[in-house]
């Protein structure tokens, strides 16, 4: 069978005739990373053997395989970030296969307005994240001390029986629940919008669990932000005012970047076709 065609992303071709594409190892440990000019634009691609890497091995690896998934994402997410540090880069998915050139060549000339497009924009910006961690027992604590309502109700509760106080304790663990969950909203929200006006565009994201992140804290917040170079800057001294104004310990702010571009290529998120693509 002939090799199939393993996508990292694209990258104008003007920038890959002024600097070289570094010697990078493929996805298959052996395989080097080479070049795949298609008129202005020029895939960055390697060769997979076809017996190894067809559909089916694919799935069953990343449904069986977890230590496989971890590395092979690893040398993913470390080579589209080398690549982007040398050029205007479009980050394709996780493995992202093409069958052959044929199929490659289809999808990116069916493109290439589009495409084109986006370079322009990821030339002028970064990609940035916003994180956001709560310590939820703390921020529990604060919210009880702080409501001058509860802890009325903790002063009337202590008056009555003990069988009573046991269903009212549980109502006032009820508001302090709700109060809770609208606090965390709250402080992610407010941030965002201070920092949102700064950027071009932005996409809020789901939170990651403890499992995910493997810390104490809960994600209660988690955006990723496409920031002109000129305002990166003032994008970071916004975050550092605002995270310096909290002067507690409930809340941990994470920013990082750049990254490539991962939320801002809607052909990276839509557009490219194959059979690897949705597994």
């Amino acid at each position: 069978m002939s090799n199939l065609i393993y996508l990292y992303g694209l990258v104008p071709t003007e920038e890959m005739e002024k600097e070289s594409l570094s010697n990078l190892t493929g996805f298959d440990g052996k395989s080097s990373i080479y070049s795949l000019p298609i008129g202005d634009i020029t895939a960055i691609v390697c060769a997979l053997p076809a017996d190894d890497y067809n559909a089916a091995t694919i799935e069953t690896k990343l449904n069986q395989d977890m230590e496989w998934l971890q590395n092979k994402a690893f040398h993913h997410h470390e080579t589209i970030t080398a690549l982007h540090q040398q050029y205007t880069f479009i980050p394709l998915k996780f493995c992202t296969i093409y069958e052959d050139t044929a199929n490659l060549y289809e999808t990116i000339r069916s493109n290439e307005k589009q495409l084109n497009d986006s370079f322009q924009t990821l030339h002028a910006s970064e990609e940035w994240t916003l994180k956001i961690y709560c310590n939820e027992q703390k921020l529990r604590e604060s919210i009880k001390q702080s409501d001058p309502e509860i802890e009325k109700q903790k002063e009337e509760i202590a008056k009555l029986p003990r069988g009573r106080q046991f269903f009212e304790k549980k109502k006032i663990d009820s508001l302090v629940g709700k109060q809770l969950d609208q606090e965390k909203d709250r402080f992610g929200e407010t941030l965002h919008r201070l920092v949102k006006d700064v950027a071009t565009n932005y996409t809020v994201k789901k939170n990651w669990n403890k499992d995910m992140t493997g810390l104490k804290e809960e994600m209660v917040w988690n955006s990723a932000y496409l920031v002109p170079k000129e305002k990166v800057e003032n994008f970071i001294n916004i975050i550092l005012r605002f995270e310096k104004e909290q002067a507690d310990t409930v809340w941990r702010i994470e920013a990082t970047g750049p990254w490539p571009a991962y939320h801002f290529s809607d052909f990276s998120q839509s557009e490219a076709k194959s059979y690897a693509n949705n597994s």
